[in-house]
């Protein structure tokens, strides 16, 4: 019982929180909350690939052999090199899997 009243409390803060946006169309936020909020994505997305980089296993993984760091690093760099999404994701994958079969860390 405790697990649908969660699953509906959820639900009827989500729809809240969308719904307003219709309700009140003309609503405005402060310059402060709109400028943070472009901050949002990049702080999810960080906190979301973080830890698969640094505990891959769900533990610490800080060494050479973390293809999982290594990857993530190398696409960082490129990122900050050529600002380009789509050779982000091909070199930082390429990178990645290249190192795991380096590694003899590849399934077979």
């Amino acid at each position: 019982m405790q697990t649908w009243l969660l699953i509906l409390g959820m639900l009827a803060i989500t729809f809240m929180i969308r719904y307003s946006f219709f309700a009140w169309p003309d609503l405005r936020f402060p310059r402060l909350v709109e400028q943070g909020l472009h901050y949002v994505p990049v702080a999810v997305l960080t906190a979301i690939v973080v830890p698969g980089m640094l505990m891959p296993q769900g533990e610490w993984a800080l060494d050479w052999q973390n293809a999982y760091l290594l990857g993530g690093l190398f696409a960082i760099l490129i990122a900050a090199v050529t600002r380009n999404l789509l050779a982000t994701i091909a070199g930082g994958l390429l990178c990645f899997f290249l190192l795991r079969w380096a590694f003899g860390q590849l399934p077979m």
